[in-house]
């Protein structure tokens, strides 16, 4: 049976992870990891005997999936599970928005122009030269004050 191609050694439909056949070292794996989650007492004995028996008599990656997609990883218990939890819910608290983020890279990218020109103009001139870059300190001021407001309201927002 030939193969159906699109271009130079291309199929037509790349077989999705879930649907390609599992391996007798893929059952065995999630055996264990059954077998962990037996021990930890998240199964009891009857739903681990179903589930192993499932897991080698599994075809797909999806059907093994399907068994231990309500476990955590062996070893984490539920104190580990809520605390990373809590800490990816207080990281994308701590996330800048993308336009303020924008906004900073421009004020960085400005400010290091402005001070590069001045250094480069202050060594080739002679006598006393006009401090202008530090007019970037009114805006880089306004940005930081609205880049305050909006972690606050955010953090208030998410209480």
């Amino acid at each position: 049976m030939a193969k159906e191609v699109s271009g130079p050694g291309r199929r037509v439909s790349e077989p999705r992870l879930e649907t390609l056949r599992a391996a007798d070292s893929d059952r065995q794996k999630i055996a264990d990891q059954l077998k962990a989650a037996l021990d930890e007492g998240r199964l009891s004995l009857h739903e681990y005997d179903d589930r192993v028996g499932e897991a080698y008599a599994a075809r797909t990656y999806a059907d093994l999936i399907a068994l231990v997609d309500d476990l955590p990883r062996p070893g984490m218990s539920a104190a580990d599970v809520t605390a990373r939890r809590e800490a990816e819910a207080r990281r994308s608290a701590r996330r800048m928005p993308t336009a303020l983020v924008v906004l900073w890279t421009i004020w960085g990218a400005l400010t290091a122009v402005n001070l590069v020109v001045y250094v480069l103009v202050a060594v080739t001139t002679s006598g006393h030269l006009y401090p202008w870059p530090i007019w970037m300190l009114v805006p880089g001021a306004a940005l930081g004050v609205v880049t305050a407001g909006v972690q606050t309201a955010r953090g208030r927002r998410q209480r």
